[in-house]
């Protein structure tokens, strides 16, 4: 009998792995963070990313701005939904996800509003992605938000997230703002036609179609006001106008 035990757990050893030899095409399994505002308080957001089928690998409360790590980061979460990124689908297999504590869009006597973000809460977001792309070697243009890789669909982190804050500390793109200024006089003069914006704002990362001619489509429109909001949040009205041209040249040169 005990031969037998012996005999069948040879069986079941683990088998020997020549390790010597890797394979030049490689990566590693993330490569994007994208960031989100929850549009509820912590209590609800806490809820629905543990118990339900939406779910982020962070959460950053308000006060204090505590951070919740709610799925370990070498395994999926699933907060982006139906995305793309600069050509690639089902960004939830490829990235990080951190969700803020925000209401998003508020309402006030003063009509719809999107709210701020608090600095100390924000302090918060910089040191987790600090680390998160240090640990990935993620570079600073695969920090995203919902709304660049599902615009029409998703609108956070909103125009009132501090992207430049971001940029500052190396953690995100943004764009030379003296060149954008000294080409905007230019783009008045003479506005490229849609196709010159489609094929920018594809180059830079947005899944969007290129065969609309001249004729300013939902998708188009949907992916100039994502763009807009994160680099003109004084204005993301989705129209292809000579300011959003003058950004995109100073984005992709600089």
């Amino acid at each position: 009998m005990l031969a037998a035990s012996a005999a069948w757990l040879a069986g079941c050893a683990a088998p020997r792995i020549d390790t010597r030899f890797a394979a030049v095409s490689q990566g590693p399994r993330v490569d994007l963070v994208v960031l989100h505002y929850t549009a509820l308080d912590f209590d609800a957001s806490l809820r629905v990313l543990t118990q339900q089928e939406v779910s982020s690998h962070y959460l950053v409360d308000i006060d204090p701005p505590t951070i919740y790590r709610l799925v370990p980061e070498d395994r999926r979460a699933n907060h982006a939904g139906q995305s793309a990124w600069a050509g690639r689908t089902l960004v939830n297999m490829s990235s990080i996800g951190i969700e803020i504590v925000n209401p998003g869009r508020v309402f006030t006597p003063e009509g719809e509003r999107y709210a701020p973000y608090p600095q100390a809460q924000i302090d918060a977001v910089i040191a987790l992605l600090r680390a998160i792309t240090a640990r990935w070697g993620i570079p600073r243009e695969r920090v995203v938000g919902h709304a660049d890789v599902a615009p029409g669909r998703k609108q956070d982190p909103g125009p009132l997230f501090p992207w430049k804050r971001l940029a500052d500390a190396g953690l995100a793109l943004w764009f030379d703002e003296g060149l954008a200024a000294a080409l905007r006089p230019h783009f008045e003069q003479a506005l490229p036609p849609l196709p010159w914006f489609r094929q920018r704002l594809a180059a830079f990362g947005y899944a969007l179609p290129q065969g609309e001619g001249e004729r300013l489509d939902t998708p188009t429109r949907d992916v100039l006001v994502s763009f807009q909001m994160r680099f003109r949040p004084a204005r993301w009205d989705g129209q292809a106008d000579a300011e959003t041209a003058a950004i995109l040249v100073a984005l992709t040169t600089s």
